[in-house]
């Protein structure tokens, strides 16, 4: 039997994950919910979802559908996720998470609290390229790691009404390519800094239009990192040990990993997004509450690494 998939939200990333599904031999994109029924018709059209919804709540309400995928803009993720955790939805949330930990730890709160599902959308992770470079350096290919850096920077048009530009929507590098960087320092080097600081340039809107930091583990371990959405950088991963070093070119949608100079490629299916969709799958079929590879914790924990460090900046969201 399929397992049955609810996309709320119509956009540019609600398209590529349905278009994932689609590698997916055992899943299916079943219902769609928008805020209006025309924008419901036409998404559902274009992908062959049956079942269309003019509310993000029928949707959330719809008895045929397994779980919710959250794919709204940054500062509505935890109204929608609240909305679908409260009908008992497990829901896989478009990352950031939410717009601060606040927000996260109410999201976290209701799911454990209603035992239901629920994780962050960190696709990178979910790749199997990341899972073998994470297997690598914790089985000790590398020695210890001792270093990492990793930056994720694009020029997108300046837009002062835009997603990106938009205080009021979560705007900024931080939250949008940042949060990718930050993942990374927290999967390889095993949890939350000892110390962060860092700089941004904040553009005529107020937000971050590119920013730099350094993290501190409290074993001395260093993490340099960047993002930026008017600077184009090499959107790079490596990480040096005491032993070696492995890279990830284009490390948020890999298909390469290069240990010591050695590089190898990986026959990867679909668009990237089918491994989330794989891993909730796996996780609400075997009757887990939370993925082992995306805990709730890490969740709650980077998006705490984020709010130090735009409070150095003094950025905070209209919502906050």
């Amino acid at each position: 039997m399929s397992f049955r998939w609810g996309i709320l939200g119509t956009g540019a990333i609600a398209r590529q994950f349905a278009e994932g599904l689609e590698a997916v031999d055992d899943a299916v994109a079943t219902a769609v919910g928008s805020r209006s029924q025309a924008s419901a018709d036409a998404f559902g059209d274009t992908h062959r979802i049956p079942r269309r919804h003019a509310t993000y709540a029928d949707l959330a309400a719809d008895p045929e559908v397994d779980a919710i995928y959250v794919s709204t803009p940054h500062s509505l993720h935890m109204e929608n996720s609240l909305m679908c955790l409260e009908a008992g939805k497990p829901v896989l949330c478009e990352k950031p998470f939410a717009i601060n930990r606040a927000q996260a730890e109410a999201m976290v709160r209701m799911a454990r609290e209603r035992g239901v599902f629920l994780m962050e959308a960190m696709w990178t992770l979910c790749s199997p390229v990341m899972r073998r470079a994470l297997a690598l350096v914790r089985e000790g290919a590398i020695g210890e790691p001792r270093l990492l850096e990793c930056d994720f920077g694009f020029r997108a048009p300046f837009d002062a009404s835009g997603r990106l530009f938009d205080p009021a929507l979560g705007g900024g590098a931080l939250l949008d390519v940042g949060v990718y960087c930050v993942y990374m320092a927290h999967a390889f080097l095993g949890g939350v800094p000892a110390e962060t600081t860092g700089l941004a340039h904040r553009g005529e809107t107020g937000v971050d239009e590119q920013s730099a930091w350094i993290f501190r583990y409290p074993g001395g371990e260093l993490a340099v990192l960047s993002s930026a959405v008017r600077t184009e950088t090499r959107q790079r991963l490596a990480i040096h040990g005491t032993d070696g070093r492995i890279e990830v070119p284009e490390f948020w949608h890999p298909t390469t990993l290069i240990q010591n100079d050695r590089e190898q490629s990986f026959a990867l299916i679909g668009n990237g997004y089918n491994y989330e969709a794989q891993e909730v799958a796996r996780c609400v079929q075997g009757g887990r509450l939370e993925s082992e590879l995306l805990p709730l914790d890490a969740s709650l924990e980077v998006m705490g690494i984020l709010d130090d460090l735009r409070a150095g900046w003094g950025l905070k969201y209209p919502v906050e």
